[in-house]
């Protein structure tokens, strides 16, 4: 069938509501920025005409089968679509046909063959020589790596695109575009944690919101959320009240090296859809803030951890951010370091900016030698232990302490380090 056949549907109402909400303009299409941004390279290809056959991969409900209907659409192509599940040589063969006729009649066909992973080798073969004549562009939509299952020869003649799971913005754009279809209002909340559990799938959230609108009655409910998801639905305001008491929650449970309630409060809040970014730059936080070099190793821990989730997304992100906690629930604890900062910080406040001792100048000239730059500096590598006993802070502040490590964890080790050095200094 053509795309452009103009034979409507006995019933559109009938159709699921993802199908519905295809868009018919490439400027509609929400997602795959990286490729279909402005100046981005499969936008190039379309908006020039120039498309070669090509392979679309990624995790369903991306907007494969979207894409390639909007292809067809902006270059005026005929459309031709089937199912590797379904379809066999003998299929492939009659559809070549249509495309070789359509060829005859000056009009260029694009076949869109949906898990073309599913097809063997004798059937991704069957492409080639339609390929290679021009009868048709072939556009294949794959979930697999199509390094793996997409024959070599078929690979060479296509450009392969990577299509990446939605993010949860775009897929509220969406299900923002469908509530007028359906006759439905919705908080931007409920739709948010549609979003979040359809875990980048737009068909996904299509489903869910449609099933859930014939329990809402013109307002979609959060009970006919849950039914619809099977899980509960966890509601607060991320700019609001709630947003700060959970994450005080998680701090001080974290902060009383309390497991279970640390957990607890993660969990309250990733079901809830807080961005998983902001928890793990608050964990950051209380690597540095609590636990300090009583274990310098939690600072790692939550900065990999924001790194994984980065990298990872949802849900394997959330089990980086759930390490990371136990991590500083169990972890030594120590503010001396947040002390000692906010003591630097008080005495910067009431005391003069005195001016850096002379024997902490460079001298990179002859003058500022003379001048007395540099005068009294004491290289530490030249000093038994590398330690010198010259004064660092300004006179008015000569022998102040502002660090006092604790006894637990390293810090214990650090106290001991740091008394031998103030005794090594005092004898040099």
């Amino acid at each position: 069938m053509s795309l452009f056949d103009t034979t409507a549907p006995a019933d559109d109402s009938k159709r699921p509501l993802a199908d519905r909400m295809r868009p018919e303009r490439l400027e509609d299409y929400v997602g795959q920025e990286h490729i279909l941004g402005p100046g981005k390279p499969l936008r190039r290809q379309i908006e020039r005409d120039e498309l070669t056959s090509i392979i679309l991969w990624g995790p369903p409900g991306v907007g494969k089968t979207t894409l390639a209907r909007l292809i067809a659409r902006v270059t005026r192509s005929e459309f031709l679509s089937f199912s590797a599940v379904l379809s066999g040589i003998k299929e492939i063969k009659a559809v070549m046909a249509d495309a070789e006729r359509f060829r005859h009649l000056g009009r260029r066909t694009i076949l869109f063959v949906d898990e073309i992973h599913r097809f063997n080798k004798a059937q991704q073969d069957a492409f080639l020589p339609y390929v290679e004549r021009g009868d048709i562009i072939l556009i294949g939509a794959t979930t697999e790596n199509p390094s793996f299952e997409v024959i070599s020869a078929l690979l060479s003649r296509s450009r392969v695109y990577r299509l990446r799971p939605l993010t949860v913005p775009e897929i509220v754009t969406l299900l923002k575009r469908a509530l007028p279809v359906i006759g439905l209002e919705a908080s931007n909340e409920l739709l948010e944690q549609v979003a979040i559990h359809s875990n980048g799938d737009g068909r996904q959230a299509y489903n869910t919101v449609e099933a859930a609108a014939a329990a809402s009655g013109g307002v979609l409910s959060e009970q006919a959320v849950e039914d619809a998801m099977q899980r509960k639905v966890l509601l607060y305001d991320k700019g609001g009240e709630e947003h700060y008491n959970l994450i005080s929650a998680l701090h001080k449970s974290v902060r009383s090296s309390d497991v279970d309630a640390s957990l607890y409060w993660l969990t309250r809040m990733l079901e809830a859809g807080e961005d998983r970014l902001y928890i793990a730059r608050r964990l950051i936080r209380m690597a540095i803030e609590d636990v300090g070099l009583a274990d310098p190793r939690a600072l790692e821990q939550a900065v990999a951890a924001m790194q994984a989730v980065h990298f990872l997304g949802i849900p394997e992100g959330d089990l980086a951010l759930a390490q990371a906690a136990i991590y500083l629930c169990v972890a030594s604890k120590s503010d001396a370091s947040y002390q000692a900062m906010n003591a630097v910080h008080e005495d910067v406040e009431k005391t003069i900016a005195e001016p850096v001792p002379m024997q902490l100048r460079n001298a990179p000239t002859r003058d500022m030698k003379a001048w007395g730059y540099g005068a009294g500096y004491q290289h530490a590598h030249q000093f038994a232990d590398a330690i010198a006993g010259m004064e660092c802070l300004p006179p008015s502040l000569a022998g102040r302490q502002y660090y006092f490590p604790t006894d637990r964890g390293l810090e214990r080790r650090i106290a001991q380090r740091l008394e031998e050095i103030r005794r090594l200094k005092a004898k040099s």
